[in-house]
């Protein structure tokens, strides 16, 4: 077999494997949205002083992150971060916050 095609299919095979290896190390949906979360809310979901987040349901938080994103809870801070994220982040977001005990 020809030295060049030899090492382009490993080549192409390496890579492959890598994009599999990093598929499987992939974060859960939502964890990187809810990094900004847990600066006031903790790292589980279960701050001191904040609303705890941790064993509320994904329905109930994504209620309460769309009353804040309509405004309806006012102007503070919780408004303008829920302001910021999509229905379809807002879904993720909650669905993973949802999974921290």
């Amino acid at each position: 077999m020809n030295p060049v095609l030899r090492l382009t299919g490993a080549a192409l095979c390496a890579a492959g494997l890598s994009l599999a290896a990093q598929a499987q190390t992939a974060p859960p949906a939502g964890r990187l949205l809810a990094s900004n979360c847990f600066q006031c809310h903790g790292t589980n979901g279960a701050g001191p002083g904040f609303d705890k987040l941790s064993g509320k349901s994904s329905s109930e938080i994504y209620k309460d992150l769309k009353e804040f994103q309509s405004g309806k809870e006012g102007n503070g801070i919780m408004a303008k971060h829920a302001m910021g994220y999509t229905d379809a982040q807002l879904l993720s977001l909650s669905s993973w916050l949802s999974t921290q005990r």
